[in-house]
């Protein structure tokens, strides 16, 4: 690996205990011994990828997300037996033939079963998609580290620690031009950081019950990831709010799974229920091929999206819903003031 102080080339032996020889400074990650192998370089090329080049602030789950993706496009499954199963399998049968000892031939065909076994559930996808580093362990393992070290977070990610998740306040959410609904607190976190919500006059919400409770006739913003809770999120709330207008700002499912870049990621702890799949199959809106990947797990998260993006688009989508709500504002909008670019270009992380 490269010395993030000197960027002398060190090998395993040369930097021993997290420090380097060369200029005896600790660094805080080791590829060979870090779960998702990675180096304090890679961690700050792509934290300045992501945050825009400083322009932005992100939160740790993002910067998870991006530092899990490239692990999560290939799968690890059975790697150290498939290879030890098939070179077993040729040195034993080599020593059947020269002590001319045929037994040996089950022994090696059966390790033979072995790795075509392996290899057979490698292509079948097994152990694809699932994270190294599980999202709630990431702080412990990656950031702890790096703050140890720097005594700081990497340079624009967020610390929210004890971060309350951006509940929504009904009490105080009387004067709001809408609500916007968003279970993840990470996500939350991010949009507070930026002023969206303020900027827009929108409370924040995090559940069905919280998005009642708010005292505003306004529009509901859902913004949920690309899997079946979130589909049960927009569905719960239309049910629930009968009388409101309810928009899903959640990236389209079909549309994120086209995308070549888009990476997904399945949590075997969060698989959909019977009952969800029964509902989400009523609906009359995913064809099986969709239905069978929710019903797996797989789910493509808002972390995942290029942070400058997603805000872009909140953003359009907010300002849109505050000008109908706001006729100053609506007016305004008539006149070419308050309008949005257009989302982010390509990914900038990309696969690295």
């Amino acid at each position: 690996m490269i010395c993030p102080h000197c960027e002398r080339n060190l090998l395993r032996k040369e930097r021993t205990g997290n420090r380097c020889t060369h200029c005896n400074r600790p660094y805080a990650l080791d590829p060979k011994t870090n779960p998702l192998r990675l180096n304090d370089l890679r961690v700050r090329r792509i934290t300045t990828a992501l945050t825009d080049g400083g322009r932005i602030e992100i939160v740790p789950d993002q910067l998870w997300y991006a530092l899990s993706r490239k692990r999560l496009r290939d799968s690890e499954f059975g790697q150290g037996c498939m290879g030890g199963a098939f070179v077993a399998a040729g040195f034993v049968t080599v020593i059947a033939f020269v002590a001319e000892a045929p037994v040996l031939l089950i022994a090696s065909a059966a390790l033979l079963l072995i790795g075509l076994g392996v290899t057979a559930a490698r292509a079948m996808g097994a152990g694809k998609g699932i994270p190294p580093v599980v999202r709630e362990a990431f702080p412990a393992l990656v950031l702890s580290p790096w703050r140890s070290v720097y005594g700081v977070l990497p340079p624009g990610v967020l610390d929210t620690t004890g971060s309350g998740g951006g509940r929504a306040d009904p009490a105080g959410a009387a004067g709001t031009t809408g609500v916007l609904v968003c279970p993840d607190r990470a996500v939350v976190a991010f949009l507070v950081a930026d002023g969206l919500p303020a900027r827009h006059g929108l409370a924040v919400a995090r559940s069905v019950a919280e998005a009642a409770a708010v005292p505003s006739k306004g529009p509901v913003l859902v913004l949920h990831d690309s899997d079946a809770d979130g589909e049960l999120l927009v569905r719960g709330l239309r049910d629930a709010l009968r009388d409101r207008t309810v928009v899903d700002v959640g990236p389209p499912l079909r549309t994120v799974r086209a995308l070549p870049q888009a990476v997904p990621y399945r949590d075997p702890r969060r698989k959909p229920s019977p009952a969800d799949m029964r509902v989400l199959t009523a609906l009359g809106t995913f064809t099986p091929e969709e239905l069978k990947w929710l019903r797996q797990g797989w789910r493509f998260p808002l972390v995942g999206l290029p942070p400058a993006r997603l805000l872009a688009v909140v953003d359009r989508v907010a300002g849109q819903a505050s000008r109908g709500v706001d006729p100053d504002r609506r007016r305004a909008a008539d006149l070419g003031f308050l309008t949005w670019p257009e989302a982010a270009g390509p990914d900038p992380v990309g696969g690295r």
